[in-house]
Order: C-alpha cells, then structure tokens, then sequence
C-alpha cells in the first residue's frame, strides 16, 4: 500500500503523523511511505532519517495526497487538506468531528474513508490511541494551570504548592479518566490542595487508593461540583464522552462566582469544551478571560511537546496502520471491530452516531459499508 505522511500545519502542530521507526516497520512489510519534506524536523526527525527508514520524500501535500491510498495524519485535516481528499483515501488521524460540523460536511462531501483516532477501543472499553495523548494533555494541564495563575497571565498569583506558612493553592479536576489521573499525579506532585469530582465510584475508589488522604475525591452532582468549581484556584475540565460534544458541566453562573484571577484549563476543548465559556485558542494567543477568570483552551495541548508526543502516539497507532496497510481498510476494519469503532466518516456517509447526532447528518451502520 501507498502511504502518506504530510506536514502537519495546525497552528503550531509539530507532530508528525509517523516517525522514522514507523515507517522502517512499514516498508519492511513491503509498503511504500511518502512523506512531505520537512514533516518532522521541528521534533528532530530529518528527511535523511525518513530516507534512510525507506521513505520516498515529497515536496508538497498536494504529492502526498495524490499519490498516497492511506494518509496518516495527527490532527483533523484543514479546509485545504479536506480538499484533497479522494473517495479512495483512507484517512487516519485525529478528527474530534461532533462539535465541528464544517469537517464533517467536508469529509462527507470527499468520499474518503475517515477513521478517528479517539473512537478506537479496545477490549477492555478504553480508547487506547487517545489514551497516550490524554495522559499528555493531562499532565500539560498542571503546567499550564500553573502557569496561568501567575500574576502577570492574569492570575491571583498564587503558587501551586504554597510555601511553609502558606497554603497551596485549590485545584479541582472534573472528571478522573485518563486526563484526569494524569493532572491529579501532577497536582499532588507540586503539593497542591487537590479534590477529583466523577460519577464513576470505581474511579473514585482507585483514586482513594493511590493517594489517600492526599486528596479528596467527591461524587459529582450539582452541587458539589458548584462548591468545587466555585472554590478553586485552579479547575481542570477533563470530561469525555467518546465521539460526542463535551457536557456544558462548568456554567457561566460559576465561572462568575469563582475566585478574581483563578484559571480553567479545558482540556476536553477539543470536543467542545465542558464549560459554557470556554472556546478554542492556539498556543500562539493561548488564554483569554471572562469575568476576571483566566480560560486555557488550546485545542492541541500535545503539540507544544511535540516530540514526547509524537513517539507516544506512535506507539500505539502503529499495529492499526500495519494492520490496514497489510489487509486493506475494508478486511482490517471486518475483522478487527476495535478499529471498526473508529470508522466516523465513509462513501458520503457518516458512520458514528454520536456524530451523526451532533452534526445533523443520517446515521449509517458502519458495518454496511465495508465490502465483503
């Protein structure tokens, strides 16, 4: 199979869709991968390393689009990349398609085959491609808050540990899946004065577990999401349903009602947001504020460690593009109904339902689609 890597071009997306590791693999089963010059060298990974690994390289998009069956990506194509798009194309990559219907209407329009990265499972119901990039996303969410609650972002100026005679600062986490675990670990790390808030008692009793008395974990209803939320310096929203918008959990009435100067970070921006205020920044104009509340959003957060996560990402996407380069993405996706998931967008119609829903498009059986 013919496989394309192009140039991520995202606001300050560094990652690449495959790294020379990947690509050696895939030659060494007889593929063909043509990358676009200059893919990863922002994270290290020269066109000389893509040569060597058995690349061909290609000077534009436009060549990788034209001459690639399957185009492995990172994040969701821009407009110019939607119209590339062929009804042969394979598209895999990161789509976060239900709060985004000018990409669903593009995908639908181009007749490619558009598997998702973050509706993938696996057999326990995880979602093991987002999964690295959650733990990532997770982890830069403390950093950022952090940061944010410096005085000159715009924030009380409050320390995330505190000092001795001073307290830390109030962090709450909405939501304890991945992302969630991953901003508790930071948060306890630094010091800071920490309650996770989940429907999911199980969660909430490994939570317990790990960290004991060195946080609070509290089930979320109404009401103690208000306390918390209302009561924090730092609240991170770490909400996922898979494949649908992010619940509008956070209002307006509380963001007004938190603390002059304490931060949100949104790490469930990228299906939405899970605060009513929240919407998309870049990490070239990251923050912005509302009623003195200071709001990360950057619907990337990954790509400011682009290499960290290029190499994690790469390790788990890797098995699922051998498998549709090896069997084609009809055969790959009938056998294999994890990968199937993934499968949002194909032949005009949309294949998800959550999807579907969010967008206004029909729902169509995935499994009608696929040959036999």
């Amino acid at each position: 199979m013919k496989i394309g890597v192009p140039r991520e071009i995202k606001n300050r997306e560094y990652r690449v869709g495959m790294t020379p590791a990947a690509v050696h693999e895939l030659c060494g089963h007889n593929h063909e991968v043509f990358v676009e010059t200059g893919a990863g060298v922002a994270i290290g990974f020269s066109d000389e390393d893509y040569r060597q690994a058995g690349a061909h390289i290609l000077d534009t998009a436009r060549e990788v689009f034209d001459t690639a069956e399957l185009i492995v990506k990172v994040k969701e194509p821009q407009a110019e990349e939607r119209a590339m798009l062929k009804p042969e194309h394979t598209l895999f990559t990161y789509l976060h398609l239900a709060p985004d219907k000018a990409q669903t209407d593009d995908l639908v329009k181009s007749g490619a085959t558009c598997i998702a990265y973050e509706t993938v499972t696996d057999r326990a119901g995880h979602l093991p491609l987002l999964a690295p990039m959650s733990e990532v996303a997770g982890r830069m969410s403390i950093q950022a808050g952090a940061h944010c609650l410096e005085k000159a972002m715009g924030g009380r100026g409050v320390l995330l540990g505190g000092v001795p005679g001073v307290s830390p600062a109030r962090v709450a986490v909405v939501g304890g899946g991945v992302v969630g675990q991953n901003a508790v670990a930071m948060a306890v790390g630094l010091g800071a004065q920490v309650t996770v808030l989940d429907r999911n008692m199980e969660v909430l009793r490994q939570l317990d577990h790990l960290y004991g008395n060195r946080i609070t974990t509290l089930f979320s209803t109404a009401q103690t999401l208000d306390q918390a939320v209302t009561e924090s310096d730092l609240v991170v929203g770490s909400v996922l349903i898979p494949g649908a918008s992010a619940p509008k959990l956070i209002t307006r009435d509380m963001v007004r009602r938190m603390p002059e100067g304490s931060v949100i970070v949104d790490v469930a921006i990228d299906q939405g947001g899970c605060a009513e205020t929240s919407r998309a920044t870049t990490h070239d104009d990251p923050t912005y504020i509302v009623d003195g509340v200071v709001h990360y959003c950057v619907a990337n957060m990954p790509g400011a460690v682009a290499r960290t996560s290029t190499l994690a990402l790469n390790n788990v996407t890797l098995p699922f593009v051998a498998a549709l380069a090896n069997k084609g993405p009809d055969r790959a996706m009938k056998e294999d109904p994890h990968l199937r998931a993934g499968l949002n967008v194909a032949a005009g119609k949309v294949t998800y339902r959550e999807v579907a829903e969010a967008t206004g498009h029909p729902y169509t059986n995935p499994e009608s689609l696929l040959g036999s």
